[in-house]
């Protein structure tokens, strides 16, 4: 007994064009994902760190710092995500507005993968991310002394 075998190449193809199309577009998917995500985290430590030179003084700085990496993030559309600001000066790390400091500016946040679910109540899949920015304090403003 021998069946019509027309249209089933047509089946096999589909089949196997979903089973591969999915993954490589879920692939692509969390590519741009994480690049955006990548893009916001750099320009939000570039951002915070110039912030930071900008302020009279440390503790506006630090304020400043963070508004402006929550902003810098929310204008890559990352709004809801996690975000750690650290500030560091060398070589004065008690007064980061004094002399020749450098400060670096280190900006740490995550990105969800898309299209995955939480997972056994363990949160969705994220991917770290992490940039820093160094300025040297003189470069935005004149630090005092001559005229």
């Amino acid at each position: 007994m021998r069946r019509d075998q027309r249209g089933s190449g047509l089946v096999e193809v589909v089949w196997l064009g979903l089973l591969l199309l999915l993954p490589l577009l879920w692939i692509v998917l969390s590519v741009f994902e994480v690049q955006r995500g990548s893009f916001g985290v750099s320009g939000a430590a570039r951002a915070a760190a110039r912030a930071y030179a900008l302020a009279p003084n440390d503790v506006v700085g630090e304020q400043r710092a963070r508004a402006v990496a929550r902003q810098a993030l929310a204008d890559q559309g990352l709004v809801d995500v996690p975000i750690d600001v650290g500030i560091t000066c060398s070589p004065y790390p008690r007064s980061c507005h004094a002399g020749t400091s450098v400060i670096t500016v280190r900006v740490g946040s995550s990105v969800a993968l898309p299209l995955l679910p939480d997972l056994f109540g363990l949160g969705r899949p994220s991917f770290a991310l992490d940039a820093r920015a160094t300025v040297p304090i003189g470069r935005y403003q004149e630090t005092g002394g001559a005229r």
